[in-house]
């Protein structure tokens, strides 16, 4: 890829998803994540079905599972699958223990659901991505439909900036039917005890905080080079 000055510029997402789809082997169960990332996943996860690997999958939202049928990738249905082994998904920011602002593509609730039954969850990001403290990206909070107004209400009770999300003019619509708030322009020092406060409240389905979820992050850099942060040696370093 070039920039107009003839750059060639290094397509980081694609780099770290391709570097994450080496870790899944030969008869696993694998979740598929949502959005920009985990598109170039699932077109490496095709291309090495393509080659023989044979795998199972779960999606997380409708365009991944279309996505991922149409490069041969068998999808298979919620009540046969015991336990995934790996989940991939990327992220919209990951702060420097590992956690996670996601929703961007809509589909936080289910990506949420659907890491919770892996035994890893794989991060895929550009290092654009890594921040401090979380929050410069609009935290998604899913609620329902039914008194939205009054759930905004409280939102807006936590000093969070709620705003509803809009797509082609219109209010948009999740994979369950819910509206997303964003929040913006905040900053999340403890994602945890938010995590919390707004799963607390009546209305509010889930929010696009993953805590204590991510087992390893892949990490493109614009050089080229691949970082790889695992929890476990997070914890050992600190």
């Amino acid at each position: 890829m070039s920039n107009r000055d003839g750059v060639v510029e290094m397509n980081t997402k694609k780099l770290a998803a391709e570097r994450a789809v080496e870790a899944i082997e030969d008869g696993m169960t694998v979740g598929l994540g949502t959005g920009s990332t985990a598109y170039y996943a699932i077109e490496k996860l095709g291309e090495r079905v393509k080659e023989g690997l044979n795998i199972r999958a779960v999606a997380t939202s409708k365009r991944s599972e279309e996505q991922a049928r149409g490069l041969g990738i068998s999808i298979v249905p919620f009540a046969e699958v015991g336990q995934i082994d790996i989940t991939i998904d990327g992220a919209d920011e990951v702060d420097r223990s590992l956690q996670l602002i996601k929703g961007g593509g809509g589909a936080l609730l289910r990506e949420k659901i659907v890491a919770a039954r892996s035994d890893k969850m794989f991060v895929i990001v550009g290092e654009d991505k890594l921040v401090d403290t979380l929050g410069a990206f609009p935290l998604p909070v899913e609620i329902i439909p039914f008194a939205h107004e009054w759930t905004l209400d409280a939102l807006k009770a936590l000093q969070l900036n709620p705003e509803l999300r809009m797509e082609n003019g219109e209010l948009y619509i999740t994979d369950n039917g819910n509206y997303i708030a964003d929040c913006r322009s905040i900053s999340i020092p403890d994602p945890a005890s938010l995590h919390a406060q707004l799963n607390a409240i009546p209305g509010v389905v889930e929010n696009g905080l993953f805590v204590d979820m991510a087992h390893t992050v892949i990490v493109g850099r614009e050089d080229g080079s691949i970082d790889t942060i695992i929890r476990s040696s997070l914890a050992d370093s600190e």
